[in-house]
């Protein structure tokens, strides 16, 4: 089938409140970071060393991202002929999304998941589980995958990748500070002093740990505002709010009778995944990456009321 014989692409109307909600943790975030880096400044040309050379890391993981995030979870990319059915839909979505078809994958799997991934929508590609595809129907699939291509429309593994830079660093330079001491001044002149040129060791090993706290925080209330954000574009794209709830119902109910050498097994990939891998017991939303359902349920059933998406 030629994508022209697809619907014609829908525009996503934009949510001005959760469109706040981003704008400001992403400037919440790139104040602690402009002030970290004026400390590695300050501290002198090792410390900034060290920085660059964990953000190259981080950058060379941002370009590498599809290919790291498949193999952690044993995804193999599957052409036309191997699952015409599951790409036909992904190609009949991406349509509707107006977005290049990415790469589809599958996980050999029973847990009931998917994922997208990629830097951009150009090199990116969705994941589903053996056991997503069993336990749902036709249109549960249909919303599934457009919450996943949503991610992909608004670039959201990029963003989330970019965002935690910054924290990759300031969490190595307190690594650091562990495996080696927090030793004493940044910069000595020949009697042992600090020559005043810069702040100690203690001040960026306690500036990194802050950064590295405040960001982590920060980047996973980013994360989960994304996800109600993919939800919300699902549920539009599809102009069926309830099958996206339906399938959400589905595999929170189903993750919770899967074994949990099982879940490890897809735990690398989990912050990505449609429902995380392990959010049971978590003692704080603050630490999850994801939304409790209840609330994705919430906004769902409030879309279906006001009928977004017909």
């Amino acid at each position: 089938m030629s994508r022209s014989q697809y619907r014609s692409p829908r525009r996503l109307p934009a949510d001005a409140g959760l469109t706040a909600r981003i704008g400001l943790t992403i400037l919440l975030l790139g104040a602690v970071y402009l002030a970290f880096v004026a400390v590695l400044f300050a501290a002198g040309g090792s410390l900034l060393l060290i920085g660059l050379v964990v953000a190259g890391f981080a950058v060379a993981q941002y370009f590498l991202s599809d290919r790291l995030v498949l193999a952690s979870i044993g995804a193999r990319v599957v052409s036309r002929a191997e699952a015409p059915e599951l790409v036909d839909r992904v190609e009949r979505l991406a349509a509707q999304f107006d977005l290049p078809v990415p790469r589809v994958a599958i996980i050999d799997s029973d847990v009931p998941n998917a994922l997208a991934t990629g830097r951009n929508p150009s090199h990116s590609v969705v994941a589903v589980t053996t056991g997503l595809l069993s336990r749902l129907d036709g249109p549960e699939i249909d919303a599934v995958l457009a919450h996943e291509l949503s991610h992909i429309r608004h670039r959201d593994a990029a963003v989330l990748t970019a965002a935690g830079i910054f924290a990759t660093v300031a969490s190595f330079i307190v690594q650091m500070g562990f495996w080696f001491g927090l030793g004493g001044s940044g910069s000595r002149d020949g009697d042992g002093d600090n020559d005043g040129g810069g702040p100690s060791i203690v001040v960026v090993y306690l500036v990194s740990a802050a950064v590295w706290a405040i960001s982590f925080l920060l980047i996973r209330l980013l994360s989960r505002y994304r996800e109600l954000a993919a939800d919300r574009g699902s549920a539009i794209m599809t102009g069926a709010p309830s099958q996206l709830a339906s399938a959400l119902l589905k595999i929170s109910g189903a993750m919770d009778r899967i074994p949990d050498a099982d879940l490890r097994k897809v735990e690398p990939a989990s912050a990505l995944m449609l429902v995380p891998a392990f959010s049971r017991g978590s003692f704080s939303v603050l630490l999850a990456t994801h939304p409790p359902v209840e609330v994705r349920l919430e906004q769902l059933r409030r879309l279906e009321a006001a009928g977004l998406g017909r």
